[in-house]
């Protein structure tokens, strides 16, 4: 197609309803920014909204990324449950087929059956792959993800992701604001505002942490270190680190390095709801940094 990335894709075709799909989302967002400045403003609103946009990016970075894609730790029913819940509300697809896609995007870091390859450009990276169907690629391999799909509440919530993800995402949080008269503000700053937020803020995983910052760990990929981009996506900004040691459970490995969806994790640890954490030993990575630096120097 006209104005598709010049690559092994093949043929692009549009996918109309994620088109569409976003397109609503971006005007329903714009609409919730008028609602709250120009007809009906609560901080109950906009604090509901901020709390669904942190419970929606757990259930992503802590859920859908790190324990289920990565298997970097095992979950106890109630924490699993959360992230199914919450994941979905995210709006980023079911549990399954997120994880098949970014399985692949490890299992081929910048070659043409990466999914989002950053080597096709920024925007392709970005968002590019949602809104254009590959002709080679027309669907998410869920043959990747056969170990999760044994698990109870993974089969249930890809049959019903579009229930959980409206009744989760949208309903219960406006349903919450009735109780100070906000209803459909709710459902356009917790709901659609919150939404389009978050989708773009993972986005970036695939887009800015694939292009700035360092790489200390490998040389060999594209992915990097970046507090910016950390600051954006809830802690997943340590993507060099994560690229080359992905069944970790930390993207940051410094106490003082951003990275909350770590902290969330360790506490539930404690809790009893999570775990064997998976760490790289210290000597492990100290080699990968070393490696990385005679790359740099050659």
């Amino acid at each position: 197609m006209s104005g598709a990335p010049s690559s092994a894709h093949g043929s692009l075709q549009w996918n109309r309803a994620n088109v569409l799909g976003l397109g609503f989302l971006h005007l329903a967002s714009l609409a919730g920014i008028l609602w709250m400045a120009f007809v009906q403003f609560h901080w109950a609103t906009l604090g509901l909204g901020v709390l669904w946009y942190a419970l929606g990016c757990v259930g992503i970075t802590g859920g859908y990324h790190r324990s289920f894609a990565h298997k970097a730790y095992d979950t106890a029913a109630p924490l699993r449950w959360f992230y199914l819940l919450f994941g979905a509300a995210a709006m980023q697809t079911s549990a399954l087929v997120w994880s098949a896609d970014h399985r692949d995007h490890h299992r081929h870091t910048d070659d043409d059956d990466d999914p989002h390859s950053i080597l096709e450009g920024f925007f392709w990276a970005h968002m590019g792959w949602i809104i254009r169907n590959r002709a080679d690629r027309p669907g998410p391999n869920l043959d990747r993800v056969q170990d999760l799909a044994k698990i109870p509440g993974f089969q249930w919530q890809h049959r019903n992701y579009w229930t959980v993800a409206i009744v989760t995402g949208w309903v219960v949080p406006a349903v919450i604001a009735l109780a100070w008269g906000d209803f459909i503000g709710a459902l356009l700053v917790a709901g659609a505002l919150r939404t389009t937020l978050m989708l773009h803020a993972t986005w970036c995983v695939n887009s800015v942490a694939h292009t700035v910052g360092s790489r200390p760990y490998s040389r060999a990929i594209s992915a990097r270190d970046s507090i910016l981009t950390a600051l954006i996506t809830g802690g997943e900004g340590y993507h060099n680190f994560h690229h080359r040691f992905p069944g970790d459970y930390r993207n940051a490995i410094r106490w003082w390095q951003y990275d909350p969806t770590k902290w969330f994790i360790w506490t539930m640890s404690k809790l009893g709801l999570a775990r064997g954490l998976q760490r790289t030993p210290v000597k492990v990575i100290a080699a990968a940094r070393d490696q990385a630096r005679r790359a740099t120097a050659a």
